[in-house]
C-alpha cells in the first residue's frame, strides 16, 4: 500500500484502521453518500466525536491574536437552520483561507465538534470547497480525475480525528487508478441468477457512483458477496466436522436410558421428544454431532440433555456438562441428581467440579472422573484445568454457550480421546439470521411447546418517571405473594454503591444501556430498605451476587429453594439455572440497566410450579426512549423468539465472527444479520451446495482465496473451534 499512497498516509490508515493493503482500503466502504446540494443538519451533530459534513459559508474573517503572536481565521457554516463555527490558528496570515471559505461556498467540512461558550465549532477542519473542485475541472476539462469531482454524490467514509474522509476518499482514488482485473468469488452462474454487478464493478462504483443507484447496485453486489463467502467458510467447516470419526453412542437396551424413560413422572412434549431423536440419531453415527438446542425458558432442555448423557453412559463413556456459573453447576447437580433417582444416581455418580472446592473435594472428584467412576460430571471453567483428564469423554453440553469464550471451549473438547459429541444449550433464542451466520456449521434443534402445568406470566412496567408514587404500591404487591405463602426476587444492577455486579469467569456482560447520571440501585442499600418496610420487615430478606464466596452462594440458594428465605434480594446471578417452584413474584429495579434477553431470563425464573407468576419491571426510563421501548417489549409478549429478534434489531448484531456476540463492533461490512436474512438464506443454500461437491473449493479459485483473505487468523481460528 506504500507505494500507492506513500509511507506517511499508509502509517495513519494502519494506525487508524488496521490497513495492510490496498484491498483493505477498497474494503472500506463509504457510510453514506452525500448529495453536493445537501446541507447536514446542524442540530443533530454529537459533541465531542469526529465528523463529517456538508455546509454553505455564512461569514469568514480574520484577526490577530490577542496575548500572543499569531493570527484567527474565523468563519461560520450552516444547514440553513442551526450554524457552526470553524477556527484556524497560525503564525502568519491566512489570507488564502479567507479567499476559500468566501460566504457563498459550499464544501464538506470535517472535524471533532467541541463546545466553546455555548457554540458548537471545528477547530482546524480538513475541508474541500465544491467551487474548488469546478475551477480544477475547468482548467483541465478532459482529465477524468476532474470530471469524476463534479459528481454529484459524495462519499462520506468512517474517519478519525487523525485520518478525514476526505483522506481516505483521495487514497481510494489512487488505488482504484492502478486496480486490475478483480478476480470475482461469485461464479458467473450464481452472479447473473442474483442480478449483481462483477466484482470489480461493484468496487468502482461503490467509492465512485455517479448516481444513488449505482452506489445502491455496487452495495447490493458486494452484499451478498459477503454472506457467500462466508457461507462457504462455514460449508467447509461442517464439510470438514462430517469427515472426523469418533465413537457412535446407542443405548443398551435394558440400560441407563430405558431406565430413566421408565421412570419419568411425566410426558416429553412434542418438540421434547423431536430433538431428543435428532440428537439420538446424531449420537448414533460415526461422526461428532455439533448441535445447538434452544428453547424457551423452562421449555424442558435440560432433561433432553440428560437422556443424551444417558446414552453415552449407556455406551461406557462419560458427558461433561460445562456451566457459566457456580450457582447454575450447583442447581444442575441438584436438579440432574432429583430426575434421575436415588439408583441411577448412585450408578451414574453425578459430581461436581469447581474452582471453590477444597482440596480433599477436589480430589475425591478428579479420582471419580479418571477412573470412569463419574458417568456425568457437572463444572464451571475448572473443568478445563489441566488436572481433570477423562476416562472417556464422549458428549460435551455446553449450558448457556455464549458465557464461554472459543478456548474454552476448545480445551475442553480436546480432552476426549476421539472428539466428543458437542450440544449447545441456550436459553436465549436465536433469530434465524443470527443462526445462519455464527452457528451456521451447527444443527438447530428448537423447543417452542412448554410442558404442561406451566404457569402464564403476568409482566407489569412501573414508570417512575412518570409515576414515582407506585414505587410503594411494588412494596405491597409483593408483601401479598408473601402473605400467600409465596417467595420472590428482586434484582438490582449492582452489589453495592457505585460496585457494579461482576461476572464470573467466562460471563458474557449484558450490553451496556442508555446512560445515566442516576446512581445504581444496588444489593446492600436496597436490603437494608426492604428489611425496614413495615409489609416486609417480618419475611427472611437475604442477599445473594457474585462477591459471595462459592459455599455462600450455594447455602444461600439451597436455602431459599427449601423455603427458608422468602424473598433474595439479588443480582444477575440469578439470571439462568434457578428452578424454585414456590417463587412467584419477580421485581427488577432499573430495569431500563438490562437488555431484552436478559429482562427475559429474569422473568423466567418465577411461574415454574403450579404458581402464576408476576414479573414486576422498575424503570426511570422515559417514554419514547429505547430503553423504555425494550422494557415495553418484554411486557408485550412472552414469547422469547419475537423477543430474540427485537433484541437484534435494538442492538444490533454485534461482531458476529467472534466472541463478542452484541454491540456495534461487527467485523461484517455491509452484510446486517438484523435485515438480510434472505441473502444470507440464498448465500447459505448456494455455498452448500457448492461444497458438498467441491469440499476444497478447487474449482473455484476466486472464492477460495476470498475466504482465505476475508478471514483473518482470529476469525479462522473461532470458525475451526466454535
Amino acid at each position: 500500500m506504500v507505494t500507492v499512497v506513500g509511507q506517511a498516509t499508509a502509517t495513519a490508515l494502519g494506525k487508524a484502521f488496521g490497513m495492510a493493503n490496498v484491498a483493505d482500503l477498497l474494503g472500506h466502504y463509504p457510510r453514506r453518500y452525500a448529495q453536493r446540494g445537501e446541507l447536514a443538519p446542524l442540530s443533530e451533530l454529537p459533541l465531542n466525536e469526529h465528523v463529517t459534513i456538508v455546509a454553505e459559508v455564512l461569514a469568514s474573517s480574520q484577526s490577530p491574536m490577542k496575548g500572543r503572536p499569531g493570527w484567527i481565521v474565523s468563519a461560520k457554516i450552516s444547514d440553513g437552520r442551526g450554524i457552526l463555527a470553524l477556527t484556524f490558528f497560525g503564525k502568519r496570515r491566512m489570507d488564502w483561507r479567507l479567499t476559500d471559505l468566501r460566504p457563498g461556498v459550499r464544501g464538506i467540512f470535517a472535524g471533532r465538534v467541541t463546545n466553546y461558550k455555548g457554540t458548537l465549532q471545528l477547530a482546524h477542519p480538513d475541508y474541500r470547497t465544491f467551487e474548488a473542485e469546478i475551477e480544477a475541472a475547468e482548467a483541465a476539462e478532459v482529465d477524468p480525475k476532474a470530471r469524476r469531482m463534479l459528481r454529484e454524490v459524495v462519499p462520506i467514509y468512517p474517519a478519525t480525528a487523525s485520518v478525514s474522509s476526505m483522506t481516505i476518499e483521495a487514497s481510494v482514488e489512487l488505488a482504484l487508478q492502478g486496480l486490475g482485473d478483480v478476480p470475482d468469488p461469485v461464479p458467473e452462474e450464481l452472479r447473473v441468477e442474483q442480478g449483481l454487478l462483477a466484482h470489480r464493478d461493484a468496487l468502482v462504483l461503490i467509492h465512485h457512483p455517479e448516481d444513488n443507484e449505482q452506489w445502491r447496485g455496487a452495495q447490493a453486489t458486494l452484499r451478498f458477496t459477503e454472506a457467500w463467502v462466508l457461507q462457504a467458510a462455514l460449508a467447509q467447516k461442517h464439510s470438514l466436522a462430517r469427515e472426523q470419526l469418533t465413537t457412535p453412542r446407542v443405548p443398551a437396551p435394558g440400560g441407563f436410558l430405558e431406565r430413566f424413560d421408565a421412570a419419568l413422572p411425566f410426558v416429553l412434549t412434542v418438540d421434547q421428544e423431536i430433538t431428543a431423536a435428532e440428537i439420538a440419531f446424531d449420537m448414533g453415527q460415526p461422526n461428532p454431532m455439533n448441535r445447538l438446542l434452544q428453547g424457551e425458558v423452562g421449555s424442558g432442555k435440560t432433561v433432553v440433555a440428560v437422556r443424551a448423557m444417558l446414552a453415552v453412559a449407556d455406551s461406557g463413556g462419560q458427558a461433561a456438562l460445562l456451566a457459566p456459573t457456580e450457582v447454575l453447576a450447583g442447581q444442575h447437580v441438584r436438579s440432574i441428581v432429583a430426575m434421575l433417582g436415588p439408583d441411577l444416581a448412585a450408578e451414574l455418580m453425578p459430581t461436581l467440579l469447581t474452582g471453590k472446592l477444597s482440596a480433599a473435594e477436589k480430589r475425591k472428584a478428579l479420582l471419580r472422573v479418571v477412573s470412569g467412576h463419574s458417568r456425568i460430571v457437572i463444572g464451571t471453567h475448572a473443568l478445563l484445568s489441566d488436572n481433570v483428564t477423562f476416562f472417556d469423554l464422549g458428549l460435551i453440553v455446553i449450558d448457556e454457550q455464549h458465557r464461554f469464550g472459543v478456548d474454552q471451549r476448545e480445551t475442553l473438547r480436546l480432552k476426549g480421546d476421539l472428539p466428543p459429541h458437542v450440544l449447545v444449550l441456550t436459553a436465549t433464542p436465536i433469530p434465524r439470521t443470527i443462526a445462519m451466520t455464527v452457528f451456521g456449521d451447527l444443527s438447530v434443534s428448537t423447543i417452542k411447546i412448554l410442558p404442561t402445568g406451566r404457569q402464564p406470566i403476568q409482566t407489569v412496567v412501573v414508570p417512575l418517571d412518570e409515576h414515582p408514587e407506585w414505587f410503594w404500591e411494588v412494596w405491597k404487591r409483593l408483601a401479598v405473594e408473601l402473605a400467600l405463602g409465596r417467595q420472590g426476587f428482586v434484582v438490582c444492577p449492582a452489589i453495592a454503591p457505585k460496585e457494579p455486579e461482576e461476572e464470573e469467569p467466562g460471563a458474557a456482560p449484558a450490553p451496556p444501556p442508555e446512560t445515566s447520571a442516576k446512581p445504581l440501585i444496588d444489593v446492600e442499600t436496597t436490603l437494608a430498605n426492604l428489611r425496614q418496610l413495615p409489609g416486609l420487615s417480618t419475611y427472611r430478606l437475604e442477599a445473594l451476587h457474585g462477591r459471595m464466596t462459592s459455599e455462600e452462594k450455594d447455602l444461600t440458594m439451597r436455602a431459599f429453594a427449601a423455603g427458608e428465605i422468602d424473598v433474595l434480594v439479588a443480582t444477575t446471578v440469578i439470571e439462568v439455572g434457578v428452578d424454585v417452584p414456590n417463587a412467584s413474584a419477580m421485581v427488577v429495579l432499573d430495569a431500563d440497566r438490562f437488555g431484552v434477553s436478559q429482562l427475559h431470563q429474569l422473568r423466567g425464573r418465577v411461574g415454574r410450579g403450579g404458581i402464576p407468576g408476576l414479573c414486576v419491571l422498575v424503570t426511570n426510563a422515559a417514554l419514547g426512549s429505547t430503553a423504555r421501548e425494550r422494557i415495553d417489549a418484554v411486557q408485550g409478549t412472552l414469547d422469547g423468539f419475537v423477543l430474540a429478534d427485537l433484541d437484534l434489531r435494538l442492538r444490533q448484531e454485534g461482531d458476529v465472527l467472534g466472541d463478542l456476540q452484541s454491540g456495534g463492533m461487527s467485523s461484517l461490512r455491509l452484510l446486517r444479520v438484523a435485515v438480510d436474512g434472505e441473502i444470507i438464506a440464498a448465500a447459505r443454500a448456494a455455498a452448500f451446495s457448492l461444497v458438498t461437491g467441491d469440499p476444497g473449493l478447487r474449482t473455484q479459485p476466486a472464492l477460495r482465496e476470498a475466504v482465505r483473505r476475508r478471514l483473518d487468523e482470529s476469525e479462522r481460528t473461532w470458525l475451526s473451534k466454535s
